[in-house]
């Protein structure tokens, strides 16, 4: 089995700051060795009807702004902040990717020509989006499947290969919450992800937002070619998505631990091993002629 792509996922952790963004994706590159770190892109207004857009954040205390509008926008980068980080991440030698929430968004991204665009679980179903992406991006479209039906996940596949794109597809196994219960993870769906449509799309993926790095190695042992994590330099900050991320010795224990068990996902070469062959001489019971 080979080594998995880990996805250091910074999303708005970054807290609106440029500078934080920056130490987080050099972090993950020299500290955690992460292949990918991923943004996120929203344009708020096409997103979010007038009323959302001025009702206040529901958690007053992860708010950056008096209204859910502005809180948004507070920890939105625009698109010559997205190229200049990707063009930090290219002098690193980390891959950059963003996950982009709606159409303009998506057009603002693609032109960057990142290797992969991901498609978040709340809009795998815009294919207003998808479509625009097929026809217009060339990279890899990785997309989650939390708070989605089985027949939507058909749908979806069906639709890239519709476009010929499904090659370029990697389908995440994923639970939508934050943090999520372990009784909800629900990773023997990777199983099924690959029963399905391991011979249509590029990859399986997982997608996680629960606690700890066990699960993510039963993933991996499961068949997940990508595994991803929200991931932040201090799980206390303010903010939704800091308490179901990774810090940064979290993730990098996290790799360390998938390139070991990637090591150990393999049969006997022959009966006994050549490390075997002091011990069985020495240890192996040997039964004492009479």
């Amino acid at each position: 089995m080979k080594q998995p792509k880990v996805i250091a996922e910074i999303g708005c952790n970054h807290k609106g700051d440029m500078t934080i963004a920056k130490e987080l994706i050099k972090i993950a590159k020299i500290f955690c060795d992460a292949d990918v770190v991923k943004f996120q892109k929203r344009n708020n207004k096409e997103l979010l009807t007038e009323e959302q857009y001025n009702t206040p954040h529901p958690n007053p205390a992860n708010a950056y702004g008096d209204t859910y509008g502005a809180h948004r926008e507070f920890l939105e980068f625009n698109a010559a902040q997205h190229a200049e980080l990707k063009e930090f991440c290219d002098d690193l030698g980390i891959i950059y990717s963003t996950s982009v929430w709606d159409l303009t968004s998506a057009k603002e991204i693609a032109p960057l020509n990142p290797q992969l665009i991901k498609i978040p679980s709340a809009c795998n179903n815009n294919y207003e989006m998808l479509g625009w992406l097929c026809d217009n991006y060339q990279g890899e479209i990785h997309v989650s499947t939390g708070m989605t039906t089985k027949d939507e996940i058909d749908d979806l596949v069906e639709f890239f290969v519709t476009k010929g794109r499904n090659k370029d597809l990697v389908v995440y196994n994923c639970t939508s919450g934050y943090p999520v219960p372990f009784k909800d993870v629900c990773l023997l769906d990777i199983l099924t992800l690959k029963e399905k449509y391991e011979d249509k799309v590029k990859a399986i993926g997982f997608s996680g937002h629960h606690l700890g790095i066990a699960v993510d190695i039963a993933a991996h042992t499961l068949g997940a070619e990508w595994i991803e994590r929200h991931y932040t330099l201090d799980r206390t900050w303010k903010g939704t998505d800091h308490a179901a991320s990774l810090e940064p010795d979290g993730l990098r224990k996290l790799i360390r631990d998938l390139k070991a068990v990637t090591q150990t996902l393999t049969y006997k070469s022959k009966d006994v091993l050549d490390i075997e062959e002091v011990q069985r001489e020495k240890l192996k019971y040997r039964k004492v002629a009479k």
